[in-house]
């Protein structure tokens, strides 16, 4: 019989630890009626409180001269989505709630609100309330 051994470092590992990889990010574009092609992709989501109650906080990155991009935030209040469920026995999923922000941002590329530089992104804020939280899901066929 042949005694097999394992040589193993007792002290731990003797291999640093990797560095996680930076999140991939597929860059998006769409057309605008307005006749701009802009760029964006999905950056993070925030469940946040505003002036006028919780919302969650969709972060695009958004380019329309593809050098250059900067955030853009949509605000998806929080009494809409529950006022929403209760209308309907059924809370939207968070597919169903990013879906709508995304909705609202190709609205905004549509009617051309959506800046065209970081400087002016800071003035513009993109919203899904009681107004217009229908409107929206009626796009997506919810």
């Amino acid at each position: 019989m042949v005694a097999i051994s394992i040589d193993i470092r007792l002290g731990g590992s003797n291999n640093r630890a990797m560095a996680k990889p930076e999140a991939v990010r597929r860059i998006k574009s769409y057309s605008a009626a307005n006749g701009y092609v802009y760029q964006y992709y999905f950056y993070g989501l925030n469940r946040v409180s505003v002036d006028v109650g919780a919302a969650g906080e969709f972060i695009y990155a958004i380019s329309a001269d593809r050098g250059t991009s900067f955030g853009l935030r949509i605000f998806v209040m929080q009494a809409a989505l529950e006022g929403w469920a209760r209308a309907n026995g059924r809370a939207l999923t968070s597919s169903e709630e990013h879906a709508v922000a995304k909705m609202r941002l190709f609205q905004a590329f549509d009617e051309g609100v959506v800046p065209l530089t970081a400087k002016a992104a800071c003035e513009v804020r993109l919203v899904v309330d009681e107004s217009n939280l229908e409107e929206l899901l009626k796009i997506l066929n919810i």
